[in-house]
C-alpha cells in the first residue's frame, strides 16, 4: 500500500523542472507582444504558441528532438525568418538540451536541414524581400540553434570524458599497483639471479681447489677424503643453489647486469690461481671492453658463466678465453677441452638460455655448443650507444572527440562569420541604394508623369516599408517608399510616393523615424516642402 507514494512524489519532482522551464519560456514570449517587439498577434496565437511551448517542455527530457521541433515549426509559423524575440530564447534552449540529452547527432543535423529547407520554402512564397529574409533565417538557423547544439553537445562529451577519466584513473592506480608488485618480485628474482651466478661461480673454484689439494702428493689420507668431501658439498650446494633460483626465475628474463666489479681479465686471473687451467688472450684493440660499459658487463657475464661451466663439468680439460674487438662490437670466445677428470653429477640449467636473452635483447648473437672433444661459447655484442631516447609521451585520452568538437565549432564559427558578413554587406547595398534624398523629394510636385519623376528616384524602393507609421493611402494607388537618409542600423525617416492608374503621382508623404512627434513630423514636412 505504500509503493505508490514514491512513485506519486518521483513523478512531482520530475514535473517541476519542466513547469519552471515552461515558466521561464514563456515570459519572453508574452512581454515581446507587451512591449512591442514582435508583429501584434491575436490571443489565439499566443495561447497557441504557450501550448506548444508546455508541450515541448514535457518532451524535453526524454524526446529532446521533438521538443525542439516543435518549437522550429512555431518559429518558422511565427516568422519566415525564424527569428523572433518571443520564441527565440526557447529555441536555443531547446537546441541545447537536445545537444545535452541526444546521443545521435544525424538526427538533429537532419532535423536542423529540415528546418533550413522549410524556411527556404516559405521565404520563397510569402518572404517580401527574399534574400535578407533568408540571411537571417540561416543565421538564426546557425547561431540560435547549431551552436547551441554544440555547446550542449561539449557539454555531454565533457561529463562523459570526465567520468571516463576518473575510472580510467582508477584503473591505472590498480596496474600501478600490480605492477609495483610484480617489479618487486622480479627484483627478487633477479636478486637472488645474481647471487646463484656470483655464488655458483665462487662454489666451482672453491671444488676446483678441492680437486687440487686432493690430488696433492704429499698430503695425508684423511685429508684426501676430506678434500674429496669439501669438493663434492661445493658441487651439491652449487646445484641446490641453482634449483632454488631456477624457482624463481622467470623464463624470459634476461640477466642482469649489475656491476661486476671487475674485469674480463681479472675474472680469468682469479680462476687460473683457483687451478684452472685457464689462458687468457687480450684483444689487440685495448678499447675493445671499455671498463664498466654494458658491453663489458655483458661479456663478464658470459665469461663468468662459461669459466663455471667449465669448471663443472669438464674437470680438468683446458679452457681459452679470446676476446676480438670489431668496428662495430666485441666478440668473445670461451672454448675448453675434453675432460680429464670425472664431473660431478648435476642437473641441466638455464644459465646459457639466459645468457642467450641477454645477448640477443642488445642486437648481438650466442652461440653455445660441443667444439671437437669440447664446448665452446661464442658471444657478439655490438656497440652500444650512450644516448639515451626520450620516450615519447601517449596520446592523450579522447583527443580525437575533443577534436571534432573544436573543429565542428571552428566551422560554425567560420560559416556564421562569413554569413554575418554577407548579411551585413547586402543589407548596407539595399539601404544605400533606396535613398531619395530631401532636395529632390522637394522637385516632385503633384500630378507630375512618372516618367519625369524616374529620374530623380533611387534604383529600388525598399521591400519593409514603415506602413504601420504612415497615412493612410490613396484608394487605388500605387505606393513606393524611399529612404530620406543613408544612415545604417538606425530609424530614418521615409518618403511615400504614391502614383495612380495613369502613372501621375497623386500624394507625396514623409512617414517619421520611430520616436518623431506629430509636430516633429510637421515641421520636417514644412522644411522640406
Amino acid at each position: 500500500m505504500e509503493r505508490p507514494r514514491p512513485a506519486r512524489h518521483g513523478g512531482l519532482r520530475s514535473l517541476v523542472p519542466g513547469a519552471l522551464l515552461w515558466a521561464a519560456l514563456a515570459l519572453p514570449a508574452l512581454a515581446a507582444d507587451r512591449l512591442g517587439l514582435n508583429e501584434p498577434r491575436s490571443p489565439w496565437q499566443q495561447l497557441a504558441g504557450l501550448g506548444v511551448l508546455a508541450a515541448a517542455a514535457a518532451l524535453a527530457r526524454r524526446r529532446p528532438l521533438a521538443a525542439f521541433a516543435s518549437v522550429a515549426g512555431l518559429s518558422l509559423a511565427a516568422a519566415p525568418a525564424l527569428f523572433t524575440v518571443s520564441y527565440g530564447p526557447a529555441l536555443g534552449t531547446f537546441a541545447l538540451l537536445l545537444g545535452l540529452r541526444a546521443v545521435r547527432a544525424r538526427p538533429a543535423t537532419a532535423c536542423f536541414a529540415a528546418v533550413g529547407a522549410v524556411g527556404t520554402a516559405r521565404i520563397a512564397l510569402v518572404g517580401a524581400d527574399p534574400v535578407p529574409e533568408w540571411l537571417v533565417m540561416t543565421g538564426t538557423l546557425l547561431f540560435g540553434c547549431v551552436f547551441p547544439w554544440l555547446g550542449g553537445r561539449y557539454w555531454r562529451q565533457s561529463r562523459a570524458l570526465a567520468e571516463a577519466g576518473w575510472l580510467r584513473a582508477a584503473r591505472l592506480e590498480d596496474e600501478q599497483r600490480h605492477a609495483e608488485e610484480r617489479a618487486r618480485l622480479r627484483e627478487r628474482a633477479r636478486i637472488a639471479q645474481d647471487m646463484h651466478d656470483s655464488l655458483g661461480h665462487e662454489l666451482s673454484l672453491i671444488a676446483l681447489r678441492a680437486a687440487v689439494l686432493q690430488v696433492a702428493p704429499d698430503l695425508a689420507g684423511h685429508h684426501r677424503t676430506a678434500a674429496a668431501d669439501l669438493r663434492a658439498a661445493a658441487a651439491d650446494a652449487t646445484d641446490r643453489l641453482h634449483r632454488i633460483v631456477g624457482v624463481l626465475r622467470e623464463d624470459d628474463e634476461p640477466v642482469p647486469l649489475t656491476p661486476a666489479g671487475e674485469t674480463v681479465e681479472e675474472l680469468v686471473a682469479r680462476a687460473a690461481e683457483s687451478g684452472l687451467q685457464v689462458r687468457w688472450e687480450p684483444p689487440d684493440d685495448a678499447r675493445a671492453l671499455e671498463s664498466g660499459g654494458i658491453v663489458e658487463r655483458l661479456l663478464h657475464r658470459v665469461v663468468r658463466e662459461a669459466l663455471t661451466n667449465a669448471a663443472r663439468h669438464a674437470p680438468g680439460a683446458p679452457v681459452v678465453v679470446a676476446v676480438t674487438g670489431q668496428a662495430r662490437g666485441t666478440t668473445v670466445t670461451v672454448t675448453n677441452g675434453r675432460a680429464t677428470e670425472e664431473s660431478s653429477p648435476s642437473s641441466g640449467g638455464s644459465g646459457l638460455l639466459g645468457l642467450r636473452a641477454a645477448v640477443t635483447a642488445v642486437g648481438g648473437d650466442f652461440l653455445a655448443g660441443p667444439h671437437g672433444e669440447g664446448f665452446r661459447v661464442r658471444a657478439y655484442v655490438p656497440a652500444q650507444e650512450t644516448a639515451v631516447a626520450v620516450p615519447r609521451a601517449p596520446a592523450a585520452p579522447f583527443a580525437l572527440a575533443r577534436r571534432r568538437v573544436a573543429l565542428g565549432l571552428g566551422a560554425a564559427a567560420g560559416a556564421g562569420v562569413v554569413l554575418v558578413g554577407v548579411a551585413f554587406g547586402w543589407y548596407a547595398y539595399t539601404e544605400t541604394r533606396s535613398v531619395l534624398g530631401p532636395g529632390a523629394y522637394e522637385e516632385l510636385r503633384l500630378d507630375m508623369p512618372y516618367d519625369e519623376v524616374a529620374h530623380v528616384l533611387p534604383d529600388r524602393a525598399i521591400a519593409d516599408p514603415p506602413v504601420e507609421r504612415a497615412p493612410v493611402p490613396p484608394k487605388g494607388a500605387d505606393c513606393r517608399y524611399y529612404r530620406a537618409s543613408g544612415e545604417l542600423l538606425v530609424s530614418v525617416d521615409h518618403f511615400r510616393l504614391c502614383f495612380d492608374d495613369e502613372g501621375r503621382l497623386v500624394a507625396k508623404d514623409v512617414v517619421p523615424r520611430v520616436g518623431l512627434s506629430d509636430e516633429g513630423r510637421e515641421e520636417y514636412e514644412e522644411f522640406t516642402r
